[in-house]
């Protein structure tokens, strides 16, 4: 939520975006002092969207949503306030598209080994397998930055989002294992919906574990124990 002076803040920011300009220093602490006058209009933006962006990521996957604030935010990304706002929107819509990029960049295994492996079980194993990689991976921060951002987090909207993705993925899950069980290659008894929460609670506990220091092997371990338990065949001979 914005306050008043962020209002103004993004007031200024309005108009820095029609003018296609940066704000003056004095402006980015909400506190105009005529100074701009003269200044040529249509200059471009002093810094570079997609590196501001991915330091922006960073930030919020190390801290979470609720913990990184706009002074936080500005800060790493090396710009004022009003250059955020006229760049990006408020912090929600910040986090909004940052989420959509780390899906892009360091959360696609996911859909990759749903889309690529031809079993459910197959999936899963190749999925934890290289969430064990990812989630321990140096140069950025460890863990799965949907689960971790939802943590504390008192935006009813941001946590909904949130929610939204991981539960999402439950049930891709949950619609490979029927798609397994109608094909034979899992068997008729098969509890697909249980299955797939398992699926779920397993990679979300890995993203903690991740956090708490547990390195790539000992994740792969928890990995292979997680897969173990699945029924390997049913009917199916093909």
């Amino acid at each position: 939520m914005v306050n008043d002076e962020g209002t103004k803040r993004a007031e200024s920011a309005g108009t820095a975006r029609a003018e296609g300009q940066e704000t003056e220093p004095a402006e980015r602490s909400g506190v105009s002092t005529g100074k701009v006058k003269g200044r040529p209009r249509g200059r471009p933006r002093s810094f570079d969207r997609e590196t501001a962006l991915e330091k922006a990521l960073l930030a919020f996957w190390e801290h979470g949503y609720e913990a990184t604030s706009v002074s936080d935010l500005t800060r790493v990304m090396d710009i004022g306030a009003p250059s955020l706002y006229a760049a990006f929107g408020d912090k929600r819509s910040l986090f909004e598209e940052v989420v959509q990029v780390y899906g892009a960049r360091y959360g696609s295994f996911t859909d990759r080994a749903l889309a690529e492996e031809p079993t459910a079980r197959a999936a899963v194993e190749r999925m934890l397998r290289e969430a064990a990689t990812a989630y321990t991976e140096p140069g950025h921060p460890h863990g799965c930055l949907v689960v971790h951002a939802a943590a504390n987090c008192s935006s009813p909207e941001v946590e909904q989002s949130l929610r939204d993705r991981r539960n999402a993925n439950i049930a891709a899950f949950e619609s490979r294992i029927r798609a397994d069980v109608a094909a034979g290659i899992l068997p008729p008894d098969v509890d697909a919906a249980a299955l797939a929460r398992h699926t779920g609670a397993m990679i979300q506990g890995m993203s903690q574990q991740a956090r708490d220091g547990a390195s790539r092997e000992e994740l792969e371990a928890v990995a292979e124990i997680a897969t173990s338990i699945w029924p390997r065949t049913g009917t199916h001979t093909g």
